[in-house]
């Protein structure tokens, strides 16, 4: 029997360690995440972070949140997606300014809708050739404001990802959002189709490390990659599944979550293979 704390509040101890659990489970999942912000903010380079881990987890968790609607899994977990989703904002911002405020020049935007475009010399930046004028610093003079319109038709796969506004990321995903709001209140009654936005949701998250892996195997090396990251994202991956499977979360949550432990310790153990091997010598690039 649980011993009573209060009779006023019916606390119990098992009552205090589940909403203790449901509070880790909400913060655990961006705490990795504390100290690549505070590092990029000190040094002002974010070269070595890939928004490509922003765009997964901001998938992943949208498609977790459209699944909710279907099953309605605890709280905590619906609560855990918006918070991710918001701090994988605050690193796309930061990433996207500080490069900005690195750039040497700004000849070239690149946008995901139709936004004014700064060019140099009178050129539009999409119809601006590729010549080696484009290194030299534009005289204020030469820089004016074009509109150089950017349609979701006109999309540019090579640069998917890439843009060099924060707006433009806002914009696709308001793009996703709106999508898949309408779609999942179409095919809300459709069981099937709601239970594969749920393993899209969570096999999204689980495949994190999967480029992280491929990019050390590719390169014999783990170099540049932080080890204490992995190391939380080790931990907080084996208590997110033990948690999926003692608060009997859906099957595709705590499968999911097993694949991603394994992801997470195939990388460590790279780390102990690749431990004596030099750095590749493009490791300056970043990602």
């Amino acid at each position: 029997m649980d011993w009573i704390i209060s009779d006023e509040y019916k606390l119990t101890v098992g009552n205090v360690l589940g909403h203790l659990a449901a509070a880790a489970m909400i913060c655990g999942g961006v705490l990795p995440y504390v100290p690549q912000y505070r590092q990029i903010y000190r040094t002002q380079d974010p070269e070595g972070f890939s928004l490509h881990v922003c765009l997964a987890l901001l998938i992943a968790n949208t498609l977790r949140i459209f699944f909710w609607f279907s099953k309605r899994y605890e709280l905590p977990l619906l609560i855990q997606s918006v918070v991710m989703n918001i701090t994988m904002f605050l690193m796309i911002h930061l990433c996207v300014k500080v490069r900005r405020n690195n750039a040497i020049m700004r000849a070239r935007e690149r946008v995901f809708s139709d936004q004014a475009v700064t060019s140099v010399d009178g050129i539009s930046p999409i119809n601006k050739p590729n010549t080696n004028s484009e290194s030299r610093q534009p005289s204020s003079e030469n820089t004016v404001i074009s509109q150089s319109k950017h349609y979701i038709s006109d999309f540019d796969s090579r640069y998917f990802w890439a843009w060099t506004d924060f707006q433009s990321y806002l914009d696709f995903l308001l793009v996703v959002w709106a999508v898949g709001a309408a779609v999942t209140y179409i095919m809300l009654p459709v069981n099937w189709f709601m239970e594969m936005i749920g393993f899209l949701a969570v096999f999204t998250e689980a495949m994190l490390g999967a480029p992280q892996f491929l990019r050390n195997y590719r390169n014999k090396s783990t170099h540049g990659m932080s080890f204490l990251m992995v190391i939380m994202w080790t931990i907080g991956d084996v208590y997110k599944t033990t948690y999926f499977i003692l608060r009997s979360a859906p099957i595709q949550f705590w499968l999911c979550g097993m694949l991603q432990v394994s992801l997470d310790l195939a990388i460590l153990l790279q780390v102990y293979i690749f431990r004596k091997n030099p750095a590749p010598r493009s490791a300056h690039r970043g990602d």
